[in-house]
């Protein structure tokens, strides 16, 4: 999240498409009312009538798989409209940034596509530059080259007719929603987004997030309060973990994974660390290398040192994708051996997850940690299999619950709040932490004793985390914040600091790339100081009145609850909105009031100091137009890759750079339905917590598909009544609810009937049915690799008799 989850009482439009929080994140909902008893309008925009949209002011239906077309049409409205909020615009965007003359866009392709190898040469799309390589600018943004001439006219062939004949939307809804949004891009309105898996679960889902950041940055909803772009993560601590590296291409605090041709120290931060000759660009990840120099501190400790490159040797260099999709696919070649998966449930979770189970035999051991047997721990069991034919050894660690164990979680907020452990863990399950130390100290063991072919990477570690049974998670945070390892002088504007061996750095400003730093993770620098563990902190006051309670826990990048807030001014630092004053410039002091601001710098009217407000981009604009995505520049619409409509933007039916799999069929004789998979209140995740607690199995103890009322009536279908779904990967049998929350939808004249269905079940636990991801294609996003979940095509047929 930009913002975080009380900030939503600010907003004046809360716009939610591609989540449901009124069932997914109830507790969010108190805020989100806040706002309406306030006067704020909810919209909610999905497939189906969910909770969200029974509470909504605005309902529209959109098709899945259809978001950029929807986004893109209100793109071309506020835009024709001249709705958008102009001076952030033309100040803090690159809209008015030039584009070179190789870029080009004709009926669905961008420029530069290599067919055989389905990539982008992204070069292609890169700013005009003067001799030094500044990028060159028109502040009147009436040059055609320039990125605002390149955005209206791509979008232009978004108009209200075409985006609802691909979306199937009504058009009255579609203006509705439109109008009441684009009116927040005033200096004296907030409009909100809430997203969540229904916009990222997509062949195109990066570029579905980049639509919703992009209609944000041209109303002015970035950095202010009641504004942003706001994830809505599926577990409490997801931000966490994606935080701390989760993803296989990152290493934690979003530093960039070496790849083969980092060969050392050097060629890494060469091609990490990003250059920017603006002085008025903070281009704050050219501190890439003092990052990750003190994360090869906290890993590798004195053995880290200049002269070895702080250890740089010892870390993989991977060589393409590590995805999840490609790790199945391994599997199912029989190229890995063994497999450990903690708190994590392929045999349910994972699409095409048929080929999930059978990939898993082709395994020679597997470990799961998980709290109780998982259908991935028993999968060897399964309905349909010998376990006579099954060779995989199993190893099934008991895991501790969350309040069983002490530690932070990181909510969607980026507030980082420390927990107590409440009771000690049940029979014989561990701690995470003390699972993964002891798997570290017994494979150090094992390479010192046995040598192995390159076992520094492991022997070589620091791993000081006390001695007792469990480690201890107060020196795990500490190391994480960072310390110094030597005394150090810092000279600032004003004073001179002194810090002593052992000292806690204050915040990453602090962090060098000399060794003379520790850091875990950059971003956390600040949460654990001399003052103590700040996320533990429980103070309720709220001096700005608009919910930041800054020293309610610790939030990331150091306390800062609304990032980009540079924005939320105007360069002379007066509030757009003073309202809601999220910072000020105090010039007779001369320093920023309120929140934590993005960097100390004065406003950027100070042509000698000030800096633009998105710090994180190396030319310090927020992009409308992106240079390092993989599919294009600016979203375009593809259908999905399963989809019962031709793309009717392009010739192009679906996004060029996707790596298609066998099992894939458009084939509407056999499979005529839209599919789609969504969560429920009732049943969290693959349900290995849920369908394992008798009152919530009371719940819903059963497999359900929702069709709608049409559907049942086409093809003879009574509610409670046994029916088959079926797609090119299998088929599963669930129990039909027939409702009028699902309607047909209108595309190109043809009525399109769906068929929804949650993907919590599986075949262990107390309620077990058939798994809905045994339906969905292992096709992924062309920059993340994120599965399409969403949109598939599948057939429905009555079967068996009524339960």
């Amino acid at each position: 999240m930009t913002n975080h989850w009380i900030d939503l009482k600010n907003s004046d439009s809360i716009f939610i498409i591609g989540c449901n929080p009124a069932e997914n994140h109830p507790i969010s909902f108190k805020w989100i009312e806040e706002a309406m008893d306030n006067g704020g309008k909810l919209i909610v925009v999905d497939p189906r009538y969910t909770r969200s949209a029974s509470k909504s002011d605005i309902y529209a239906q959109v098709r899945p798989g259809t978001d950029i077309a929807f986004l893109g049409g209100m793109i071309n409205y506020a835009l024709q409209n001249r709705l958008i909020h102009e001076e952030y615009v033309r100040d803090y965007t690159n809209a008015t940034f030039l584009v070179g003359e190789k870029y080009d866009f004709k009926d669905g392709m961008f420029c530069s596509f290599d067919d055989k190898d389905k990539t982008y040469d992204l070069k292609s799309w890169a700013y005009a530059t003067s001799a030094d390589g500044t990028p060159l600018r028109d502040l009147s943004m009436t040059n055609p080259r320039s990125v605002y001439q390149l955005l209206k006219n791509h979008y232009s062939r978004y108009t209200v007719d075409m985006v609802c004949s691909i979306t199937g939307t009504k058009k009255e809804d579609y203006l509705k929603v439109v109008k009441n949004f684009c009116a927040t891009g005033r200096p004296d309105k907030a409009g909100t987004i809430l997203y969540a898996m229904g916009i990222t679960q997509s062949t195109h889902g990066t570029q579905n997030v980049r639509a919703v950041a992009m209609l944000q940055m041209l109303l002015g909803n970035i950095g202010i309060a009641g504004g942003g772009v706001n994830a809505l993560r599926g577990e409490s601590n997801v931000q966490g973990s994606t935080d701390y590296g989760l993803l296989f291409h990152l290493l934690p605090g979003y530093l960039k994974s070496p790849e083969f041709d980092n060969v050392d120290l050097k060629a890494y931060v060469e091609k990490w660390t990003p250059k920017n000759k603006d002085p008025r660009s903070a281009n704050w990840w050219g501190n890439t290398p003092k990052y990750l120099t003190s994360l090869l501190k906290a890993w590798y400790g004195d053995n880290a040192t200049a002269a070895n490159d702080f250890c740089y040797d010892y870390l993989p260099k991977r060589m393409g994708s590590y995805a999840y999709n490609k790790i199945l696919e391994k599997m199912g070649n029989g190229d890995l051996e063994g497999l450990v998966c903690m708190g994590m449930n392929p045999a349910v979770g994972g699409p095409d997850s048929g080929h999930a189970r059978t990939a898993l035999g082709k395994l020679k051991w597997l470990v799961t940690v998980d709290l109780w047997e998982t259908e991935t721990s028993i999968f060897w069991k399964r309905p349909g299999v010998n376990p006579k034919d099954i060779q995989t050894e199993v190893f099934m660690l008991p895991a501790a619950s969350s309040v069983e164990k002490e530690g932070s979680i990181s909510n969607s907020g980026r507030w980082a709040q420390w927990r107590y452990k409440a009771v000690e863990p049940a029979g014989k399950s561990m701690s995470d932490l003390w699972i993964i130390d002891q798997f570290y100290k017994r494979i150090k063991n094992l390479y010192t004793r046995d040598k192995g072919v390159f076992p520094e990477p492991i022997t070589k570690l620091a791993w000081n985390y006390g001695t007792g049974h469990e480690p201890d998670v107060h020196m795990v945070a500490k190391e994480i914040n960072g310390y110094f390892t030597r005394d150090v002088t810092v000279k600032e504007k004003d004073k001179v600091l002194e810090f002593k061996k052992g000292d806690q750095v204050p915040g990453f400003k602090y962090l060098m790339d000399d060794g003379s730093t520790v850091s875990g993770n950059w971003l956390y620098s600040g949460s654990y100081t001399k003052d103590g563990n700040l996320m533990a902190r429980r103070d309720e006051s709220d001096p700005t009145g608009l919910g930041m309670f800054p020293k309610w826990s610790w939030c990331w990048p150091v306390n800062r609850r609304i990032i980009y807030n540079r924005a939320s001014v105007n360069p002379a630092g007066e509030p757009f909105n003073p309202k809601r004053s999220v910072i000020a410039w105090d010039a007779a002091e001369k320093k920023w009031k309120g929140d934590v601001p993005d960097g100390p710098w004065p406003p950027m009217k100070d042509e000698k100091e000030g800096k633009y407000p998105f710090i994180m981009l190396s030319e310090g604009h927020a992009r409308l137009y992106a240079l390092d995505l993989k599919d294009g520049p600016f979203p375009e619409h593809y259908e999905p890759v399963e989809s019962p409509a031709r793309n009717l933007m392009s010739r192009v039916q679906s996004s060029p750079g996707v790596k298609i799999p066998k099992n894939i069929s458009s084939d509407l004789a056999k499979f005529p339905f839209i599919g789609t998979t969504y969560r429920m209140t009732e049943h969290w995740q693959t349900g290995g917590m849920t369908r394992n607690l008798t009152w919530l199995t009371e719940l819903v103890p059963d497999m359900f598909v929702e069709i709608s009322e049409s559907l049942a009536k086409q093809k003879g279908i009574k509610k409670g009544d046994k029916v088959r779904v079926t797609t090119e990967r299998g088929s599963i049998e669930a129990m039909a609810l027939i409702t009028s929350r699902l309607r047909p939808f209108d595309v190109g004249g043809k009525l399109i009937e769906q068929i929804g269905m949650p993907w919590h079940f599986g075949y262990a636990g107390l309620a077990t049915g058939d798994s809905a991801n045994v339906l969905t294609p292992a096709v992924g996003c062309t920059n993340t690799s994120i599965p399409e979940f969403k949109a598939f095509l599948c057939n429905l047929e009555k079967g068996g008799n009524k339960a």
